[in-house]
């Protein structure tokens, strides 16, 4: 979008004013739409985006005091407010210029215009709007993303180096990828590196937990609304494409799309257009997808679930991320990489692994993956006592979750025989009632006895994910 031909409104009610500026514009590669009066420029405002409006301030009404032109201004503000206004008029004086900028022009022309300073000051004005939007997109972006930690990318394994190699040839690509995987096998971190190594690592990288959106908010949340769309909705919001548009988006548990809303995603991905809740404007976005899940989502299809068009969309590119218990030559490595990190930060330096420890930790299965094994090695690191940590200060072998039973009440229990706080066994019983269920959040949620947006809170709570 941000490279798109300017496209200019243009509002005046002389048909030669209108054609020479028509005339000016297009020969400087431009793009407008002229019109002849105040209802005609919000009514064309209401069905396109424009980048700059060019508005007369006199018109068929009164020709010479500007009301009619600093009315349309007043509107075009309440319906548009980003949208900059340069204003024009014959019968220009200083205090009506004033007025003008006070309503919010961006700037002031007086007739006849000299096209250098006319082409200059909407040049000045598409700028300032390209530069305000790219704030407006940087707000959203800290306000909505959660900057995931720097973990480090250990892949010395043969089944994560091939991953890689396939990963090198596809990243560059706008190809949409989907990334398969259990629960903590670092699929987060994939959709990272694949954005890293893009044509588009400048722009954003988006990143929507879709088990967390709920169903009645999904339009909203992901293609935006404008002000008064339902009763909460007090200003403009752009959505997930909005705000990533140019860059990546990365769409994390895809498999918890309700099915309803699948065909909406489907027709963004389809032709990359979309509107906002609430507005009947078609906006163009330019977004590169990457969507991540753990579930089967062929199963899915053949159970009704899942569209099998928009799985065809998602998976022009497939990666299957190996889980660790088939990375052991990683596993040494990356224990020693969070060690570091968590000796580090815990101000704990001089702490290292006993034989046994690094043995233990070799053989052990890793239902939670890469992101179990952190946890494991922050705990040991939280609770040492020494300066060497051995095979039993890993707590390697816990027991099955008890179906139906709460997770904080099973935590409690566990805290005495565990020597573990409360949050550190509701922790635990999360992790594992997840591995038990296959990654299926209802099921987790089930044996947990939990709602599925109370099972989510304590993933998001503990750093559960991918």
């Amino acid at each position: 979008m941000a490279n798109a031909t300017p496209n200019i409104l243009i509002a005046d009610d002389q048909r030669d004013v209108r054609e020479a500026l028509r005339l000016l514009l297009k020969s400087e590669g431009w793009a407008c739409t002229p019109v002849d009066g105040p209802a005609q420029a919000l009514e064309a405002v209401r069905r396109q985006r424009f980048d700059v409006a060019l508005i007369d301030l006199n018109y068929t009404r009164d020709t010479t005091s500007g009301t009619e032109g600093l009315d349309l201004l007043r509107e075009l503000r309440k319906l548009e407010d980003a949208l900059p206004v340069v204003v024009m008029t014959a019968w220009g004086t200083i205090n009506l210029a004033v007025e003008a900028m006070r309503h919010g022009a961006g700037d002031f022309i007086e007739k006849p215009w000299d096209n250098q300073r006319l082409m200059s000051v909407l040049v000045n004005q598409l700028a300032l709007a390209r530069a305000h939007r790219r704030e407006q997109r940087l707000s959203a972006q800290n306000a909505l993303l959660r900057a995931d930690e720097a973990e480090g990318f250990i892949a010395e394994s043969p089944s994560m180096r091939r991953l890689l190699d396939t990963l090198a040839r596809v990243a560059p690509s706008d190809a949409n990828v989907l990334i398969l995987g259990e629960n903590g096998t670092g699929k987060g971190v994939i959709a990272q590196r694949i954005h890293e190594a893009s044509r588009r690592a400048g722009a954003g990288f988006v990143k929507v937990n879709m088990g967390g959106i709920p169903e009645s908010v999904f339009e909203a949340e992901m293609f935006g609304h404008v002000r008064g769309a339902f009763t909460d909705a007090k200003s403009d919001r752009i959505g997930r494409f909005e705000l990533a548009d140019g860059g990546s988006l990365f769409l994390d548990e895809i498999a918890n799309i309700p099915l309803a809303q699948q065909a909406k995603l489907l027709r963004v991905l389809e032709d990359g257009e979309l509107e906002r809740v609430g507005s009947s404007r078609t906006l163009k976005v330019d977004v590169r997808l990457v969507s991540a899940t753990n579930a089967d989502l062929a199963g899915e299809v053949a159970r009704g679930a899942f569209r099998k068009d928009l799985l065809f969309r998602l998976n022009t590119v497939e990666l299957q991320l190996p889980p660790l218990r088939d990375r052991g030559e990683d596993i040494p490595l990356l224990a020693t990489a969070f060690l570091a990190r968590f000796a580090t930060r815990y101000q704990r330096d001089g702490l290292r692994f006993a034989p046994s420890a690094l043995a233990a930790l070799s053989a052990y299965a890793w239902p939670g993956n890469v992101r179990e094994l952190s946890h494991a090695i922050e705990r040991a690191v939280l609770m040492a006592t020494g300066d060497v940590l051995d095979a039993a200060a890993f707590h390697l072998a816990p027991g099955p979750v008890a179906v139906g039973q709460g997770a904080i009440a099973a935590a409690a229990a566990l805290t005495a025989s565990a020597n573990l706080t409360v949050e550190q066994a509701e922790e635990q019983l999360v992790r594992q009632a997840l591995v038990q269920s296959g990654g299926n959040i209802l099921r987790a949620a089930a044996a947990l006895g939990l709602s599925r947006p109370a099972l989510y809170r304590r993933m998001e709570k503990y750093g559960i994910g991918d």
